[in-house]
């Protein structure tokens, strides 16, 4: 069902943000990364307690293309 939406100000929007209001048949990326971090790397708060013995990151990645966007024009 349609939807009625009244003004909207858009001040800024990312490289690889998304910004849709009422119906959408297909949203697509513009921009891709990949990002790769350790055991407890995106932990936040005030009082952490983060006990990693043993902590490795798999960087090995044998495909070259993980999610191709050069047709998301």
């Amino acid at each position: 069902m349609p939807a009625i939406v009244g003004v909207a100000q858009v001040i800024t929007l990312g490289s690889s943000s998304v910004f849709h209001i009422g119906d959408v048949y297909k949203i697509m990326p513009f921009a891709a990364a990949k990002t790769f971090s350790g055991a407890g790397s995106f932990n936040t708060g005030d009082i952490l307690d983060v006990n990693n013995q043993l902590s490795t990151t798999n960087t090995y990645d044998p495909d070259t293309i993980d999610q191709p966007i050069s047709f998301n024009l």
